[in-house]
């Protein structure tokens, strides 16, 4: 097939392969983003980036939402045969954290948004008003919600780069296809273990 949609038994297809690529750079970019607009000094930039930060947000939470319906309708790969037990248990857990993680940061970045006193709006890409979620609103809430995000983000900056180090090493060091198989489908061999 010169264009696999769906994931197989051995590889991903071009649905997961884009979405995981498009979550990651917009999630990474996020992060940078987040880290970026509360040093800025002049407040009417720090206000347009933090509607940015909100807008990617909201669209990081759709993405991520129709990629955990996409995983639950194709099965993942097999994991290559060399792989050891500790890593089959470890693999599985790292990838249900970042799904969590990738989840929980934009509805946190949205609880914090719909606590703060100020109530500003939220417009996605000012498109439309996002409604507020049903939170309390108080200064002692919003700072709590806005705790809580930062603490996520910095603990999904920590499982991204254990993600992408794991990544690296499959690929140099253990030489299997595991990196090549979320960059092409085209490009990528079967060394998963036979059923």
């Amino acid at each position: 097939m010169a264009f696999p949609i769906r994931n197989t038994q051995s590889r991903y297809g071009w649905i997961a392969i884009l979405l995981h690529w498009l979550i990651g750079l917009l999630l990474i970019g996020q992060i940078v983003l987040g880290l970026a607009m509360v040093r800025v000094t002049s407040q009417r930039t720090a206000f347009e980036l933090i509607q940015l930060h909100k807008s990617l947000g909201f669209l990081l939470l759709g993405l991520v939402m129709l990629r955990l319906g996409w995983r639950l309708a194709n099965a993942a790969p097999r994991l290559p045969a060399g792989t050891g037990r500790l890593e089959r248990r470890a693999a599985p857990a790292a990838h249900v954290a970042l799904y969590a993680l990738q989840l929980l940061l934009p509805l946190t970045g949205w609880a914090l948004v719909s606590a703060s006193v100020l109530e500003i709006p939220s417009m996605p890409f000012d498109l439309f008003v996002m409604p507020n979620l049903p939170v309390a609103i108080s200064d002692e809430d919003e700072a709590w919600w806005r705790a809580l995000h930062a603490y996520l983000a910095y603990a999904a900056i920590a499982l991204v780069a254990v993600h992408v180090l794991a990544a690296l090493r499959h690929h140099f060091r253990l030489g299997d296809n595991v990196l090549a198989r979320m960059i092409s489908p085209s490009r990528q061999r079967d060394d998963t273990e036979p059923e």
